[in-house]
């Protein structure tokens, strides 16, 4: 291997601000072994055609897991998990599925095991946005190992670009009130079922939660004075904030600053059995909790088939909510416009922070792009490249 395995982290981007969550200093410890010894003197040790090929994978996996494919960052548990994990099976299915008699060193990975991979995935009828992500996980190897552009586009593997485009902007209104849902009269008869799940449907109605935070969100403990944020001065919007954990770790401050904010809060307080409890019932761990949450909604009907939404559309409802305060007109995907292109580029700033995401981009996942007269949207890739890396938001 090359020197290009030392100078990869100068092709990736550097992320700010930094988050709190997601220190770069999160590393797991090395073996005692590797100790004082760089990756290409660890893997000079196994050699191609000698190393077993998965022997070969697992050490790549530990040094370079933990890192993202495109900012300075390390990268969520998750992640790794699923990434470490679908790299062991791609390997084993180049034999098994794939017909090839042999288990390729990583290092010697060529476009040809790629190729009948992709074939096996589109025989076996798997989701575009599938195939995308696995072909995300192998540019990661590649890169790994100094093989920056080794992975091609989609359309390089035999994909249309209708079949594994991803929209990264809202195409609709995703919120309750778009799809006529008085979510306050909804959510008074979910208190009169389950008093919990209530009161984390009005914390995500009204701070913009995801579920799984309002689930973990501890009325009191999380709740801080300005003070103590740690936040610049000239950014202080109230006298006290919510501290949240959001995806990946990543924390944000939410400013109380208005009294539907206050009256959430108090309710959740209301409920809960202690100062240091979460909004969770405590007989139950997280995962059975969150299937309480969905569990409720569906019983009252709140389901894309039914409603055409989801608990997560009070989250988008607070954010399109958002924007329509800051620029005085309602959100694009809500058919409002134009504004200019300094206030809205503030608005999707300010909207993508309260939503724990450190790019401006991320905005257009819940309140979509305005179009320019020439025709390009606002805000994409296409018209700033220094926004942001270019790939899929999670939201």
């Amino acid at each position: 291997m090359s020197d290009a395995i030392l100078r990869r982290t100068s092709r990736r981007r550097q992320q700010e601000p930094a988050s709190p969550g997601r220190s770069s200093q999160q590393q797991p410890a090395r073996p005692q072994g590797w100790a004082g010894k760089t990756p290409q003197e660890i893997l000079a040790r196994y050699q191609p055609g000698t190393a077993p090929p998965l022997k070969v994978l697992e050490i790549l996996i530990q040094l370079f897991n933990t890192q993202h494919t495109a900012l300075e960052k390390t990268v969520s548990h998750k992640t790794r998990q699923e990434r470490a994990q679908f790299l062991q099976r791609f390997f084993r299915d180049l034999k098994q599925k794939a017909g090839f008699k042999t288990v390729p060193d990583p290092r010697n990975l060529g476009q040809k095991h790629i190729h009948a991979m992709v074939q096996v995935w589109q025989q076996a009828h798997l989701a575009p946005a599938t195939i995308q992500t696995y072909l995300s996980f192998l540019r990661g190897l590649a890169m790994w190992m100094g093989k920056h552009g080794f992975v091609r586009k989609p359309g390089h593997y035999g994909l249309s670009l209708e079949e594994y485009q991803r929209h990264e902007s809202a195409q609709r209104d995703k919120s309750w009130t778009a799809q006529g849902i008085d979510a306050e009269a909804v959510i008074a008869e979910v208190c009169k079922f389950d008093l919990r799940v209530g009161a984390s449907l009005r914390l995500m109605s009204a701070l913009g939660l995801r579920r799984k935070e309002s689930v973990q969100f501890r009325p009191f403990q999380h709740v801080m004075p300005f003070s103590e944020t740690g936040l610049p001065e000239n950014q202080q919007q109230a006298d006290r904030y919510a501290w949240v954990k959001g995806k990946g770790g990543r924390v944000r401050w939410i400013p109380l600053d208005s009294p539907v904010h206050l009256a959430a809060l108090e309710f959740a307080q209301g409920v809960v059995d202690g100062r240091d409890a979460h909004m969770g019932d405590p007989r139950r761990d997280l995962k059975r909790n969150l299937r309480r949450l969905d569990y409720v909604l569906e019983k009252f009907g709140i389901t894309l088939r039914k409603r055409g939404a989801t608990g997560h559309g009070l989250r988008h409802g607070v954010l399109n909510d958002a924007y329509e305060d800051i620029t005085g007109v309602p959100s694009p995907v809500r058919g409002g416009g134009p504004v200019s292109p300094e206030l809205d580029r503030a608005a999707r700033l300010a909207v993508s922070q309260l939503a724990g995401h450190a790019r401006a981009r991320a905005a257009g996942a819940y309140i979509g792009t305005i179009i320019k007269p020439s025709g390009r949207p606002v805000g994409s890739p296409e018209s700033k490249r220094g926004d942001d890396d270019g790939a899929a938001v999670p939201v």
